[in-house]
């Protein structure tokens, strides 16, 4: 901080009045680097209502609010009836169907024999008429077609069969992913189901967590995808996690003006849940570097916001906008540049024009 303290000690003779003596401090450049706290909230990586595709009574439920649950876990019974008698039904339907198509190929090879032997005997003359060749040929022909026929509809009846199995295996609720079952809206006996089709089970992966941190539009611009975040919770005040950048929203938010931002967050040992609000230490950096200047200099009034800066000797208003504080500096856009020398303690009397005179400067203050 040496060199932002180095001062330049002047005479300032305002117009009309006394001498008065102020501090001179340069205009540094520098980039921004900061971190500041931002509310946030998480939210379970992945998360699930299961709902019932199939109409039918809850037969049993397996699992609890709070169970732990493998993907493809069996976590509710349903019960229908009037579904395993259509399965019987559509199996039914294709065995008779398959009945259908074993006798037309008997009949079709005996079709065939019956054409072969009427055939090799039609080589003797006089053996056959001409004609019973001709009509064996022809019952080959209908009984080929016969065959294809019943092939359709056995490959028909097995798609039903096959269709109204796989309707009835979802009967059987299972797990999506790994998880934990963070609500039960269901009990044994309940109709659920199309059309009305409520909510049953929700299942949460916990495991890994989504950290989602609403960060101002002003600070959006630094955002760097892949950085490590620290945060905490109130549950565990002492204690602090970390987790990764991984989704920026790239739009905001019209009601907030935030842009959600989402860290990424392995949840070993299940300290963390989802609904838990965390402090997230957000790091806050520029683009590019900025310029900066004790806070004492940047003077507000109810028409303009500015710094005194000495110019050929007088002092000169230059109107800036305050940024980003860091310390005892603030951020200042404006028409100013580095190594411009501005009054540390500037105040709207000291007056644009005023005549700066250069005093002997003193010691450096540390």
């Amino acid at each position: 901080m040496t060199r932002f303290r180095t001062l330049v000690l002047l005479a300032v003779t305002a117009l009309g009045g006394g001498a008065q003596t102020s501090e001179l401090a340069p205009v540094i450049s520098k980039a921004a680097a900061r971190t500041v706290e931002m509310p946030a909230e998480i939210w379970p990586y992945l998360s699930v209502s299961l709902h019932a595709k199939v109409a039918g009574y809850v037969e049993k439920v397996l699992v609890d609010r709070g169970s732990a649950v493998r993907e493809g876990e069996l976590v509710i019974q349903e019960s229908a009836p009037e579904m395993n008698a259509q399965v019987a039904e559509a199996e039914s339907k294709f065995q008779a169907a398959e009945a259908d198509r074993l006798q037309a190929e008997a009949q079709l090879a005996a079709a065939q024999s019956t054409y072969e032997r009427t055939a090799e005997a039609a080589k003797t003359p006089g053996a056959v008429a001409g004609n019973d060749v001709v009509l064996a040929q022809k019952q080959v022909e209908a009984a080929q077609a016969l065959v294809q026929s019943r092939l359709r509809a056995s490959a028909a009846a097995q798609a039903a069969a096959k269709s109204v199995e796989a309707l009835a295996q979802y009967l059987k609720i299972t797990a999506p992913f790994d998880g934990v079952v963070t609500e039960r809206l269901v009990h044994p006996g309940a109709l659920v189901g199309p059309p009305s089709n409520p909510a049953l089970l929700v299942i949460q992966q916990v495991s890994r967590l989504r950290v989602v941190v609403p960060v101002p539009e002003e600070d959006v611009g630094g955002i760097a995808r892949g950085a490590s975040v620290e945060f905490t919770v109130p549950a565990h005040p002492r204690r602090t996690y970390s987790g990764k950048i991984a989704r920026i929203a790239d739009a905001l938010d019209q009601k907030t003006r935030t842009m959600p931002v989402e860290l990424d967050v392995l949840n070993r040992d299940g300290s963390l849940a989802p609904g838990m609000y965390p402090s997230v230490k957000w790091p806050v950096r520029s683009q590019g570097a900025g310029l900066w200047v004790p806070k004492t200099s940047v003077v507000t009034t109810t028409e303009r916001t500015f710094v005194i800066r000495n110019r050929g000797g007088r002092a000169e208003w230059v109107d800036v906008k305050k940024g980003a504080a860091e310390g005892e500096l603030v951020e200042v856009i404006g028409s100013l540049k580095a190594g411009d020398m501005v009054v540390r303690r500037a105040t709207d009397e000291m007056r644009e024009g005023t005549q700066l005179s250069v005093a002997a400067p003193g010691r450096d203050r540390r």
